[in-house]
């Protein structure tokens, strides 16, 4: 019998799964996976609040277990799929670790390092550029981001009114 072959959807609603518990726990719902022969060898959501780590991005950490899975740094024959386009410090990582193929949902217009604010790839001279797709599952990326940080805007707003509450009974 054939092994079962999934799609980018597929792929990116794996994702899309990790950035909702990311949301779940108040990170930054990004999400990310990494596959190889048709397998998840490493997969994470942010963790820079659970970890106090900035540098606990998605993409940096499921790197980080394909390759203690894969017992290799090169992450040749493998595709990293993330909800949200990858910031510098993440596209650093995905040459450094010579990822063959990059898959994100969302622009980043804040922090894309691959065709929103910057287009890192495009350097001359790197000793790695990894195929590109973006717009897979755009929608629903986006959706969830927006979701997440109107929730964060209203619970800060929410927080200085009571503030102000307080300041002003204590007057």
């Amino acid at each position: 019998m054939a092994e079962k072959t999934y799609n980018d959807e597929f792929w990116m609603d794996r994702c899309l799964e990790l950035a909702k518990e990311a949301a779940n726990i108040k990170e930054v719902p990004v999400g990310a996976i990494v596959v190889h022969k048709n397998q998840i060898v490493g997969q994470s959501f942010n963790r820079k609040e659970i970890d106090q780590n900035p540098i606990a991005h998605a993409e940096l950490l499921a790197i980080q277990e394909a390759s203690r899975n894969l017992a290799r740094w090169r992450l040749s024959g493998c595709t990293l799929y993330v909800t949200l386009e990858p910031c510098i410090m993440c596209a650093g990582a995905i040459t450094q670790a010579r990822v063959d193929r990059v898959v994100y949902a969302a622009k980043d217009p804040k922090a894309g390092a691959i065709e929103s604010l910057f287009q890192v790839f495009d350097s001359k001279g790197l000793n790695h550029t990894p195929m590109l797709d973006s717009g897979i599952q755009q929608e629903k990326a986006s959706i969830l981001l927006k979701d997440f940080f109107k929730g964060r805007r209203e619970e800060n707003a929410e927080k200085k009114t009571s503030v102000k509450r307080d300041l002003e009974v204590s007057l």
